[in-house]
Formats: structure tokens, sequence, C-alpha cells
């Protein structure tokens, strides 16, 4: 059976014509995202053949330099994502702990995933590394930013009682735990039922990708089954430091309704 079929423009052609059918939708609506949809579809072609042409050069001399210098380019991306893009207001610093807690865990745990549980020596070889951690890194930004906004707004709304409780002598984690257990449990929840989910009704991505590259299927399901306990991982622990920090930012001698930055 052949499995390595070279695809062309003409081919990525073809399967932007479905797009027809949201345009269509848009019009047909008065949606007014017919636009939009155009920019991104223009975006996506752009960016993925940019990334392809970066990581074959990258993944050719396989130079440690370049593979944590695309790694921290990612890391910083993340960063700047989740602060000014998708945060509805920021606090300060926000920028330097979400980036410190996404690429501290993210990278351990890739690098702990790819010696002990990939098999990859080095941990930080190229063609695994690179895609792992980018996947690791899109999966922490979701989480971070649910937790962080469910603590700024947790603390905006209870900012009269978390006083309160600063002015009877409570201490700043007293105040802070019930926020962070909170915002833990509502940012780790889709991840937690996503994990549960795979395999009953589509075939997940990683494993989609490696059956059409020709790798065997349970092979490929045990990649992604690894893959999936590594995004656990690390969008866990880089939500726990971010709401942490979020939170002992925001309570601490400055009035709460001055820390927010809309």
């Amino acid at each position: 059976m052949e499995t390595d079929i070279a695809l062309t423009w003409s081919n990525v052609g073809v399967a932007a014509l479905l797009l027809g059918i949201n345009v269509a939708l848009s019009l047909w609506l008065r949606l007014g995202m017919a636009s939009s949809i155009a920019v991104a579809a223009l975006r996506c072609i752009g960016q993925l053949t940019m990334l392809g042409i970066l990581l074959k050069q990258i993944f050719a001399t396989g130079n440690p330099v370049y593979i944590f210098g695309m790694t921290a380019v990612l890391g910083v991306l993340a960063a700047s994502e989740v602060t000014y893009w998708r945060a509805k207001r920021r606090f300060p610093g926000m920028f330097g702990g979400t980036f410190a807690a996404i690429m501290g865990s993210a990278l351990l745990v890739a690098l702990f995933g790819n010696a002990y549980a990939l098999n990859m020596s080095p941990a930080y070889t190229a063609v695994k590394f690179i895609p792992t951690i980018g996947m690791l890194f899109g999966n922490c930004m979701i989480g971070v930013s649910i937790g962080t906004g469910s603590v700024m707004d947790a603390l905006d709304v209870h900012r009269a009682r978390a006083e309160a409780m600063l002015c009877f002598g409570a201490s700043r984690w007293e105040v802070v735990r019930p926020v962070v257990v909170d915002a833990l449990r509502n940012a780790l929840l889709p991840t937690i039922t996503n994990m549960g989910i795979t395999g009953l009704i589509s075939i997940p991505g990683v494993m989609t990708g490696w059956i059409l590259a020709g790798a065997d299927v349970l092979q490929a399901a045990r990649y992604q089954q690894i893959i999936l306990f590594m995004i656990s991982a690390s969008t866990a622990s880089s939500t726990l430091l971010s709401v942490l920090f979020c939170a002992f930012v925001l309570v601490d001698s400055v009035p709460i309704q001055s820390a927010f930055h809309m």
C-alpha cells in the first residue's frame, strides 16, 4: 500500500475550496465573517509554510542552540498570547510569570518524557522534541488562561471578603487558597475530560498523524497515550505556578482594586 504520497499546492487548493461552505454560510446568514475566514486561511497557509521551512532546517542540523532557541521563541509567543491577547485584564508581572510557568513546566516535562517515555537520546532530538513541546505549550496556554482569569474574576467579585480576612489577621495563603483551588479545578477540567474521552468518538490528532504516516496502529496509540499524559502533567504544573503567582501578586499590601490593568 502506498503511504508516502507527496502533496502539492494543488492539493491544498482543493482542500481550501471547502472553506467556501464557511463563506457561504457567513454571507447567507450575514454573519460578517467572510473576510475573517479568508484572513485566517491565508495566515494558516503562510504561518505553517514558514514553520515547515524553519523546522526543516533545524531538523537537518540538529544543533541544540537552534533547538532550544526555537523552544524559547515558542515559549515567548505562548506567554504573549496568554498575556496580551487572551486575557481580558492583566496584573503586574503577568508576562514574566506566565512565561516562567509555561516554559519551565513544558520544558521539564518534554525532556523527561522524551528521554524516558519516548526513549529518545538525546532527549532534545529535534524531530520529536520540538513538535512535542509545541503541543505542550498549546495546552499550557489554555490552562493558564483559564486559571489566571478565574483568579482575577474571583478576587474581583470577592474583594471585600479578601480584604476583611486580611484585616482580621488571615495569612495570604488562607485568603487565596479557596480561590486557587477553584481556579485549578476550572483550568484542569478540560484536559482531564479530553483525556477521559479520547478514543471513544474520534481518533486524536497525534495518533491520526502517525497512522497517516504509515506507522503501526498500536504504536500510534501508545504514542498518543504518552503525549496525553505529558500534556496533563505540564498543564497542571504550569497552571498551578501561574495561578499561585497571580494570587500572591494580587493579594498583598496593595489594595486589590488597584492591581488590575484592563
